[in-house]
């Protein structure tokens, strides 16, 4: 009498995920990836207010750089988000006019900046603004600290009204503008002020 056998195929099971087991991978992704990129790298602002037209509009939304400054010091000419020195829970985005160590000196709309390399003062190339400045100011920051303003002079709470900017309420840069679709750029707002720039460079070089 022939044994007869019943066989069962080489197969492997694979059970279907779950719609929770997928929820909590995704949230796990989420906790050990996006959150220390958000935190530590990179977070979204969006503009409130119009202390920087025409550079940056009102609900305009940004990505902001928080690594860079980790790694090297603010520039002249960087637009930065910081924390409001006199409110700490509040963000405020302008632009960086004097660096540590600098005199600063606003009469009405020119702004002229005394350091080492230009003890007897330079006034700023500020072509790109449209809104000019009406105040009369003289400061003398510390090692540690920026002298920062709107682009919209008139409609802007800056250092002119609260004083210096501390580097350690600094956030980071404005890296990239993400909206509205049709102004989608890098480093957005960023000038130079070659002539300071330049001779900075140039006494470096010689020292």
């Amino acid at each position: 009498m022939d044994e007869t056998k019943t066989s069962t195929p080489n197969s492997s099971l694979h059970k279907e995920p779950t719609l929770l087991s997928e929820l909590i991978r995704f949230a796990l992704i989420t906790l050990f990836i996006v959150v220390p990129i958000r935190v530590f790298i990179a977070q979204p602002f969006i503009v409130s207010g119009s202390s920087m037209d025409p550079t940056f509009e009102n609900g305009e939304y940004l990505i902001v750089d928080e690594i860079t400054y980790r790694l090297d010091e603010p520039k002249r000419g960087d637009v930065i988000i910081f924390k409001y020195p006199q409110d700490t829970s509040k963000f405020f985005i302008k632009r960086i006019i004097g660096l540590p160590d600098e005199t600063v000196l606003v009469e009405g709309s020119k702004i002229t900046i005394t350091n080492k390399s230009r003890p007897e003062g330079l006034t700023l190339d500020e072509a790109y603004l449209i809104h000019p400045t009406h105040s009369n100011i003289r400061i003398t920051l510390a090692d540690d600290e920026y002298f920062v303003m709107g682009d919209n002079r008139p409609a802007s709470s800056d250092s002119r009204i609260w004083g210096a900017l501390p580097r350690n309420l600094i956030v980071g840069r404005a890296f990239v503008r993400l909206l509205p679709l049709g102004k989608i750029d890098a480093f957005p707002g960023v000038h130079r002020y070659e002539d300071i720039e330049a001779e900075t460079a140039s006494t470096t070089e010689e020292n």
